[in-house]
This record gives C-alpha cells, sequence and structure tokens, in this order.
C-alpha cells in the first residue's frame, strides 16, 4: 500500500505516510485512537486508504478549506468557519499533502487558528478518514512509428487521461498523466486508452516542428490531430488559424483557454469568488458556456481577440524547446503533462566562445586589480568592486577547483554550449542535443523516473551534506536549514573528507536529497584519497535530487542523471566561494519549503546574478517534500503609505500544478486565484502581513532583498 495511517507515538493522532509522494504529515485527535481498515468505498470520491476511528475532535495542523457535502454528493458549505446540524457528511480538506476526506454522521463545527483547521462533532463519533495519493499515473503506452503522420495518430490519444470533459479539467487532480509513447513498427493503442469524442480537430503540416507546439492543446482538448496544408484548430462549425507562427499562436490558445476554463469552472461544483473572472474583461455567458459542449465552448473563447484579453493572462509557468527530431517523441507526453508552451526550434545557436576558451557570460576577461568579474544575463560582463563577490576568471584561492591541473574549461570541452532563445515564462526547458546556458536540460530518463512507485523504507525524508574540502566547511552549515518545518520530518547527516569507497556507498545509499560541497573537474568528484568520475565509473547511482555546488559539475551531475537520479543543480563553470555558498543555502532552504528545483533555481537568480552559471538537468519538477500551502510561494513586499503592498507568486508544484486554487490567509480578503496567478493586494497593515507571514517560513523579498519570514518579523 502507498499509503500507511498509524497511531502517533507521542499525543493523541494519527500519523500519515505516502511513500509515493515522499510526504508525511500529523493529524491531531481529542483522544488515543485504534485506526481500524475501512471499505475504500465509504467515500463519495475515491481515495486509496480509509480507517475508522472514534473521536470528538480532529485537528488539521494548517489552514485548510472544508468542503462540505451531503451523502448524495451535493455541496453544502465550503470554508474555514462552519457550523452544520446534525446529518450525514463528506467533508472534503484543502490543501493537505495528500487527498483528505472525512465522512461521519453528526453534527459539527469548524474553526481556525493562526495554524490549525479544528473540526469538532457534537458528539464523539466514528469518524472515517480516507486518503489519495497525488500522485498519477499513465494508463498504457502506445506504440507508434515517428514519422510525423502515425505520430499525429498516437497524440491525438493523451488526451484518454483526461477524467472530464468539462471546465473542471482546469484543476490538476482531473487531468491525470497522459499515456506514454514508445517508437514501434506499428501503431498500437492498448485497449483501455480511449480519446473521449470533445469534437475538437487540430491540423497541421505534417512536420515535428509543426505537431509538437501542439502536442498540449491536443491533450488539454482531447483533440485529434491530422495532417493539413494550414496549421487550424477545428470544432463545431468554428475553425481558428494558428498561422502564420505555430508556435506562438498555440500557446495563445493555451493560454487563453486556461484562462476562461478557470473562471468556467466557479459555475459548477466550485462556485467561489475567483479573482481572475471579476477582472476579466470578456463578456461571456459563463453558466451556458459551462453546460456547453468542449467543441462549443472553445470556439466561443477563441472569438474573443487575444489582443483584448492577454493584460489580464498571468505569467505562464513553462515554456519547453523540444527539438523537431523523432528522437524526442517519448517526451511529449511529460512535456503535455505540464501544460507547457512548447517551441520546436529547427536550429539551435551556438554559445559564442569568450577571451579564455570560455563560454558566453560564463566567462569573463581578465579583471582589472582590485575587482572581481561577473557574468551578465544578456552575454556581457560588468565590473563590479571586490566585496561584491562574483566569479573570477582564472581558480584563484576564491574558487572551487583550485588545485586542478586542467586547463579551466577542459571538463566541459566536449560540450555543445547553446543558447536558446529567450523566453516570456518563468521558467525554460530544453528536450535535445545540447548544454542550453540558463534553461532546464531535461532527459527522458528523469522524466520517467516521476513515475516509478516503488515502496520506500523509511517514512522520513533523508538528506546528506557532503563536505570534501576544508576551506569550504561554512557551506557545510546548510544542514541548518533543513529540518525546520513541523509537518515534514527529515534525516539529515554532514559528512566530511570522504574518500572514493565512502562517496560510492553515499551515491548508493538511497538519499533523498544530496549536496555535495568540494571541488570538480575533468577527473570528476573530487575525494580524500582520488577523484571519482561519475562518468566513467561503473557506479550505483540511487540518489532522488541533488546539488553539485562545485566548479563545472555539469558532466558529473548528467552522469548522475543517466544512471539513477531524477534531477538536480550544477554548474557551467568555475564558481567562486562566496557567491556559491549564499546560492547553496538558498537552493537548501527552498527544497526544504517544498520548492521544485526549477522554481529554486528561478528564485535564486532574482537574488544572485551568478545563479546563471547554474542548470536543472534531469526533471525541473522534482521536490524532496511538499510545502505547507502545497504550492510554491513567493512573496515581494513594498511600503504602500502607513501600509504595505502585497504580492504573493504562485508556482506549480508536483500534484498542486497549473490551476490549482489557492487564497492568501489575509484577513478581509476573500478571492480565490487560479495558479499561477499572482496575488496582488495593497493596504495591507503590518499587522495583517505579520499574521501571515508567521504561518510558515517564506520566501520574501523586501526591498529587492531575499529574506525569509521568520527573519523579518516583526513588520
Amino acid at each position: 500500500m502507498s499509503i500507511d495511517i498509524d497511531p502517533l507515538c507521542d499525543a493523541p493522532g494519527l500519523t500519515v505516510t505516502d511513500h509515493i509522494e515522499n510526504t508525511q504529515f500529523e493529524l491531531y485527535t481529542d483522544r488515543q485512537v485504534d485506526p481500524r481498515p475501512s471499505a475504500v468505498e465509504d467515500h463519495y470520491f475515491p481515495v486509496d486508504a480509509s480507517v475508522t476511528v472514534e473521536i470528538g475532535s480532529i485537528e488539521i495542523p494548517r489552514i485548510a478549506v472544508v468542503e462540505t457535502r451531503s451523502s448524495d454528493g451535493a455541496l453544502l458549505a465550503r470554508g474555514d468557519d462552519l457550523a452544520m446540524p446534525a446529518g450525514e457528511y463528506h467533508l472534503g480538506i484543502d490543501p493537505a499533502p495528500t487527498k483528505l476526506y472525512l465522512y461521519f454522521e453528526s453534527g459539527f463545527t469548524v474553526a481556525t487558528t493562526d495554524r490549525t483547521t479544528r473540526i469538532d462533532l457534537e458528539t464523539a463519533a466514528d469518524v472515517t478518514l480516507g486518503f489519495r495519493s497525488l500522485h498519477q499515473q499513465p494508463a498504457g503506452t502506445i506504440t507508434t512509428p515517428t514519422e510525423p503522420e502515425p505520430l499525429m495518430r498516437a497524440v491525438s490519444c493523451l488526451g484518454s487521461a483526461l477524467q472530464t470533459t468539462s471546465p473542471e479539467r482546469s484543476f490538476p487532480t482531473l487531468r491525470g498523466h497522459p499515456p506514454l509513447i514508445e517508437p514501434g513498427e506499428d501503431l498500437r493503442v492498448p485497449d483501455r486508452i480511449e480519446r473521449p469524442e470533445s469534437g475538437v480537430r487540430i491540423v497541421v503540416p505534417p512536420a515535428y516542428r509543426d505537431l509538437y507546439p501542439v502536442v498540449p492543446l491536443a491533450y488539454y482538448f482531447a483533440a485529434e490531430v491530422v495532417p493539413g496544408s494550414a496549421a487550424r484548430i477545428e470544432g463545431d462549425g468554428w475553425s481558428h488559424s494558428l498561422e502564420p507562427d505555430v508556435e506562438r499562436r498555440a500557446g495563445e490558445v493555451l493560454r487563453q483557454s486556461f484562462h476562461f476554463d478557470c473562471i468556467a469552472r466557479t459555475e459548477g461544483f466550485y462556485p467561489v469568488d475567483l479573482y481572475e473572472r471579476g477582472i476579466t474583461a470578456a463578456d461571456l455567458d459563463w453558466a451556458a458556456l459551462y453546460e456547453a459542449p468542449l467543441a462549443k465552448r472553445l470556439g466561443t473563447y477563441l472569438e474573443v481577440p487575444f489582443e483584448r484579453i492577454e493584460p489580464e493572462l498571468p505569467q505562464w509557468t513553462l515554456t519547453t524547446d523540444v527539438r523537431p527530431d523523432p528522437s524526442n517523441v517519448e517526451s511529449l507526453p511529460f512535456v503535455a503533462g505540464e501544460l507547457s508552451i512548447v517551441r520546436s526550434p529547427e536550429t539551435a545557436t551556438p554559445a559564442e566562445s569568450g577571451p579564455g576558451g570560455g563560454i558566453g557570460f560564463l566567462r569573463a576577461p581578465e579583471p582589472e586589480p582590485g575587482t572581481l568579474v561577473r557574468g551578465g544575463t544578456g552575454g556581457g560582463v560588468s565590473t563590479e568592486p571586490a566585496d561584491t563577490g562574483g566569479v573570477s576568471d582564472s581558480r584563484g584561492a576564491d574558487s572551487r577547483g583550485t588545485d586542478t591541473p586542467s586547463e579551466p574549461g577542459a571538463a566541459l570541452a566536449s560540450a555543445e554550449f547553446i543558447r536558446p532563445e529567450p523566453v516570456e515564462t518563468v521558467e525554460h526547458a530544453w528536450v535535445g542535443d545540447g548544454v542550453p546556458l540558463d534553461a532546464n536540460k531535461a532527459t527522458l530518463d528523469a522524466y520517467r523516473r516521476r513515475l516509478e512507485t516503488g515502496t520506500v523504507e523509511q517514512s522520513r525524508i533523508s538528506v546528506l551534506v557532503v563536505c570534501n574540502d576544508e576551506q569550504m566547511r561554512e557551506e557545510g552549515k546548510v544542514s541548518d536549514l533543513y529540518g525546520l518545518r513541523d509537518m515534514v520530518q527529515f534525516d539529515i547527516e554532514v559528512r566530511h573528507d570522504l574518500t572514493r569507497a565512502e562517496m560510492r556507498e553515499v551515491l548508493a545509499s538511497g538519499v533523498d536529497f544530496l549536496h555535495y560541497v568540494g571541488h570538480v573537474d575533468d577527473r570528476g568528484m573530487q575525494c580524500t584519497d582520488d577523484y571519482l568520475d561519475l562518468t566513467q565509473e561503473d557506479l550505483r547511482v540511487d540518489v532522488s535530487a541533488f546539488l553539485l555546488n562545485a566548479c563545472q559539475s555539469y558532466e558529473q551531475g548528467e552522469a548522475l542523471i543517466h544512471r539513477g537520479s531524477r534531477g538536480g543543480i550544477v554548474t557551467l563553470s568555475d564558481v567562486a566561494n562566496s557567491p556559491a555558498t549564499k546560492l547553496g543555502r538558498i537552493v537548501a532552504r527552498l527544497m526544504n519549503s517544498g520548492f521544485n528545483l526549477r522554481t529554486a533555481l528561478h528564485v535564486a537568480k532574482r537574488e544572485l546574478l551568478t545563479g546563471h552559471q547554474y542548470i536543472v538537468v534531469g526533471d525541473g519538477a522534482t521536490t524532496i517534500c511538499q510545502s505547507r500551502s502545497g504550492i510554491a510561494i513567493v512573496v515581494d513586499i513594498e511600503p504602500d503609505g502607513s501600509a504595505w503592498e502585497f504580492t504573493m507568486s504562485a508556482y506549480p508544484n508536483g500534484p498542486y500544478g497549473v490551476g490549482t486554487m489557492y487564497s492568501p490567509t489575509i484577513d478581509g480578503v476573500s478571492d480565490n486565484y487560479a495558479v499561477p496567478t499572482d496575488a496582488r493586494i495593497g493596504g495591507v497593515s503590518s499587522e495583517q502581513l505579520n499574521d501571515l507571514l508567521q504561518l510558515e517560513t517564506l520566501p520574501v523579498f523586501h526591498d529587492g532583498e531575499l529574506h525569509w519570514s521568520d527573519e523579518l518579523l516583526p513588520l
């Protein structure tokens, strides 16, 4: 079973461990409990595990919304302050690390404090608790020839994963993972994979560069994809052109239709106050659209000019460049499942070689005396006073990799560096050959590891910090930044000066997150007795995620991905100790707060220009735990007269993907928002802001600098 439910040892209540998602949380009760297995069919919504306990109250250690339904599933109430009379009820608790449902017969009340949500029954009764992992699995694998026309028929089946064609499919839990695709001589679709008849058809020329950008649309619209001379979307007597730029137009259709679905779904099972509905410039009959078939609804959406509603659209989270090559077809279901905007560049711009054999902004000319040079984001360089930190051209005493006999850059000499076109999204991934500057180098191996569901032996999350250089002991203190949260338990170990044999043992140890501090060059990772080259050695790798905070660690990190890791952060150049240590601490704390690798690096880059020397390899969506809020949150605050202007940026994260609904816990704020919309609120008092920031430890940008909420309080 993927979910274990056990009594707490030191308090009345339950501990719930989801071995698939590496999450653990606690529920507190008013008395000691002895959970009895119960039928999963007792719950209105599907669950993976169910137990019954006799209690008078239950407390969830987070601010949650309680959704109350009658025995037939009708929505009766939704909120965090409720009182219901005697009756038979199904309750849903959101957010929680798993889907959490309660079933009981009793009147009850719901009340919240600054950190908890408490449900009190009128009298003690049997309460059945159901839990469902938020992990999603594809229904099967489609085998197909990789030529564009037969591939279109395979792509047409991706929408079979949708659990509904209503606007509610904008919720991530109702989309499902698309079926996998693998090359084969003939098209073979398993019987259980069946595309719903959505009435939507996508016509594109039979070429990879035209097909790949519409793959997320084929999935989200459950559309049939067919060859034709002019790219367009058709359905229910209407046609919408994707010419002359299929990539741009497909991205616009995805953003616009998803935005409108989030608004239309407020007419269904979740009639909430949604911010996006209140500010939209589109004058549409949302109630009628909710009831309309998908094709008719989409046609009405696309009658609204994109330029009219573009200003209200949130910045999309992810763009993925998928090179137009048949070798990349197996990555398409994963890219579609993320609802990424897709581009398919036929050519890749090589990164320019700089003085000294460096790559663009990754290496600078020899600095003037008294300065350090750090890379600019646009390919140039800038000199700054030495006390600001930065990256020096040569490997001096402040650079990681001091004792290497090789020429700088030797470890990456064989890599083909490319400079992808800039993106307008927050994050950027690259699927194909080459090492992309400032983008996530995604690989099929890492994507596939998302789906691995083997049961782990331990319920605690393991973090190992390895420091193999005496001068870098300060970064070993990052271990203090892990394990600070009461919702997730960490096993943290710090080890120094490992030998090659000991490093082998570490790499095979099954640790959830490896934070390596030391030296890397073309010989491999430095150990006390020699270098361990991960690209040549026959190693067993069982490390889920990693940060190799060392000079030029790309090739060693890529080797970890090929041998079993899911994702990691690596460097493309020499990195100076001071900024590298600062970035390591930032990433450590963000990972501890539930951020995925790609978003963690994005936040670090806001604080450190030297962050552009790092990229994510493998699956950038990799996390080691879930945040208390489910989604990853970054807060920006600025003075607003005697009050504050507050912006909460929400990023999709694990099962809390694009379309997840959230609401800032601020008195007087009732609007809900759909990820990735930012919540911007003015006139927030210091008291309101302090109350919010003490709910959990959050990254906060104040005066343009990164702080942590527990360090800022009180404001």
